[in-house]
């Protein structure tokens, strides 16, 4: 079955990317966020970016137009009622997840597709909270949801072929790239980008080099768009201690241990570009 209508919760960066590229592919889309404020600038920012690519020459008036029709906002669960799939784009944090999936899964239509945008948290543990454990999957979109081409597809124990094709699908029509990897923490890109990111902090740490000469070492000396430090503030610190706290919860394995200079960053609320200050100062 086509997912023609899709309910995205969460109006953050991720949300509200995972929305505006839904509503460009033709899909009706009910964002979700208990917010209004988070609705306003979700919406918002959507507007914006389209804005700026018809003034670029890359989108129509009228596309524009079309795709902020496809939007609906709410800050009812109920109104997903009518969704084929839902993608759950909340904080990661797990006992938050687990609440609104319970309060979703209670609204679905039995056929409807529940998604999680988890960057590390198990899909089995997640779907504990479905009443139909084999019609939820994880969806891991990138950020930036708009720019970035791939979507991780996670299957937990339960998830069925049927619902995994049909996120396959969904996946390609929005233009994305998939890949299916096994559930396990951090599935298969941040399993390895993660640890490289937390070893860059490490190095600044030990003083072995200052933000700047190690994004730039990175760049130069890797072939990386974007240097470790800048990532991480563009992932949000906390998001990345937060991962890692899973990879070293789950392997039990030291070498995931968070460097401590990311944990006291998180601590002085120093998140990266989404507080103004990360590694680097934002305007």
């Amino acid at each position: 079955m086509e997912c023609k209508t899709v309910g995205v919760i969460g109006a953050g960066i991720m949300g509200s990317g995972i929305v505006q590229i839904c509503a460009l592919a033709g899909r009706d889309v009910v964002m979700v966020d208990i917010s209004g404020e988070a609705l306003e600038r979700g919406i918002g920012s959507i507007a914006a970016v389209l804005a700026r690519s018809v003034g670029k020459g890359r989108l129509s008036e009228a596309d524009k137009t079309a795709a902020l029709a496809r939007i609906r906002c709410s800050s009812s669960y109920a109104d997903l009622a009518g969704c084929d799939m839902v993608i759950e784009a909340a904080t990661e944090n797990e006992v938050l997840k687990l609440a609104i999936l319970k309060q979703v899964d209670a609204v679905l239509r039995p056929d409807a597709v529940i998604a999680t945008n988890t960057s590390s948290i198990s899909i089995t543990k997640l779907a504990s909270a479905s009443r139909y454990p084999d019609r939820f999957i994880g969806m891991h979109f990138f950020n930036p949801v708009p720019v970035m081409a791939l979507v991780e597809l996670i299957r937990g124990l339960q998830t069925s072929d049927q619902t995994h094709e049909r996120a396959r699908e969904l996946a390609a029509a929005i233009g994305k790239t998939s890949i299916s990897v096994k559930n396990s923490p951090g599935f298969a890109v941040n399993r390895i980008l993660c640890p490289m990111i937390n070893e860059a902090v490490f190095v600044l740490q030990e003083g072995l080099a200052s933000a700047a000469q190690i994004d730039e070492g990175m760049k130069l000396g890797c072939g990386h768009p974007l240097g470790p430090l800048a990532l991480a503030d563009m992932i949000g610190l906390d998001t990345l201690l937060s991962v890692l706290e899973t990879f070293f919860t789950g392997f039990n394995d030291p070498k995931y241990r968070p460097a401590p200079l990311l944990r006291e960053m998180v601590d002085a609320g120093r998140l990266g570009r989404k507080s103004g200050q990360g590694f680097y100062t934002y305007a």
